[in-house]
């Protein structure tokens, strides 16, 4: 199949009323497709600056998908499985060197997942998600529609990358290279994790969370440095009721960057690849 990204990118900058009623969009949506599992578009790209771009006619171009098709039951072992026909369960074959591990794991149409990334049972790869080489999508792992992983990160247990599609111009969540992300950790609301960060278990943060440097003495939001070590802290709430009763409420703080005994602490066991 051809893929002309540019020719992809023209169909889909149409209004959404057009796209509903145009002859060529069943042809086009292959190709889109066939474009997000091979990498060749992103739902959020990483410029040269460092920042990321949102590339909203992405996400208009998959929520297109699902409002031109309709509600069928999926073929499939078990009990019965009912979706939209535009992004069914992926499969893959040899040649993608994709370690799909038996147990349960469902990969979407539309979610590009690079050579070398083992997908633990049961996890979840929603559509426009982007998981890059050597990265490690653990048991009961998320990762949300249109969230993009790096090279070699860790995605623990449990841990939920939230997705977004609505509204279009909104940041995914991102996830930059060899970050360690711990078991029962929640990312949501487009948070950016910057490279070789780590995310001690049960850390949730969201688009407001105050993250707490405590190495440097300022306040952070939206983004976890390259490097730093984010733990589970709390703070007191405030307020006479909230002071009368104790109350705390979650506060994630940075205590450390990264070093040799954090390296040694997050390796991940290369006898498992």
């Amino acid at each position: 199949m051809v893929v002309d990204v540019d020719s992809i990118r023209s169909f889909f900058s149409q209004g959404q009323d057009c796209l509903l009623t145009d002859p060529q969009a069943p042809a086009m949506h292959q190709l889109l497709v066939a474009a997000l599992e091979k990498g060749m578009i992103r739902a959020a790209e990483r410029q040269e600056d460092g920042t990321w771009h949102t590339n909203a006619w992405v996400k208009q171009a998959i929520l297109c998908g699902f409002r031109r098709t309709s509600l069928v039951e999926m073929p499939g072992a078990g009990f019965p499985m009912f979706d939209k026909t535009a992004y069914p369960p992926r499969h893959f074959g040899l040649e993608d060197a994709v370690r799909l591990v038996p147990g349960g794991t469902a990969v979407r149409r539309g979610a590009h997942i690079a050579r070398g990334v083992v997908l633990m049972p049961p996890a979840y790869v929603n559509v426009g998600a982007f998981v890059d080489e050597g990265t490690m999508v653990d048991s009961h792992a998320l990762v949300g529609s249109c969230a993009q992983i790096g090279k070699r990160v860790h995605l623990s247990a449990a841990a939920q990358i939230g997705g977004v599609l609505e509204p279009a111009g909104a940041q995914p969540v991102i996830v930059e290279d060899e970050a360690f992300i711990g078991g029962l950790v929640g990312l949501f609301e487009g948070i950016v994790v910057r490279k070789r960060a780590v995310l001690a278990s049960g850390v949730i943060i969201t688009g407001s969370t105050v993250i707490y440097d405590l190495v440097n003495g300022c306040e952070l939001r939206q983004e976890v440095p390259e490097g730093a070590v984010v733990v589970p802290g709390s703070r007191p709430a405030s307020g006479d009721y909230a002071k009368a009763h104790g109350l705390q409420l979650a506060a994630p703080c940075i205590v450390k960057y990264r070093d040799d005994k954090t390296d040694a602490a997050t390796a991940l066991e290369q006898a498992l690849r």
